[in-house]
């Protein structure tokens, strides 16, 4: 089992920044892919970013593309996602996901295994 636990999340301002940050303990997390995915009220769970276990490779939805960045400390078992230039469609749980994979880019909800109870991102006008 992989326990994840999400933080960082909060109200900013368009055009401000943000850094999420997702812990995980249980197993040896060099050895997952990570992933961030989002949720807003009456929409479906959406991919936003995805890195490799070595943090070699890294993804993201194009809606993001530009403004995001994930990274990975394996060190302190941590994957960030830094989040500038944020809009008011940005507001929506964040999840962190984790698949032991040496697959990179995955993309899809249904290609993880573990996931974190969600932090809110709002974004105000």
């Amino acid at each position: 089992q992989v326990q994840l636990v999400e933080s960082g999340g909060g109200l900013v301002q368009a055009g401000g920044s943000l850094r999420l940050s997702c812990v995980a303990s249980g197993r040896t997390f060099s050895s997952f892919a990570m992933g961030w995915f989002r949720q807003a009220p009456g929409k479906e769970r959406e991919f936003v970013a995805t890195i490799s276990w070595g943090g070699g490779t890294t993804n993201y939805a194009d809606s993001v593309k530009g403004r995001v960045t994930i990274s990975r400390d394996n060190r302190v078992n941590t994957v960030y996602l830094q989040m500038n230039s944020l809009k008011p469609e940005d507001t929506a749980v964040y999840y962190c996901a984790a698949k032991e994979s040496y697959r990179t880019s995955l993309s899809r909800p249904e290609q993880y295994d573990y996931w974190g109870q969600g932090t809110q991102v709002t974004v105000s006008s």
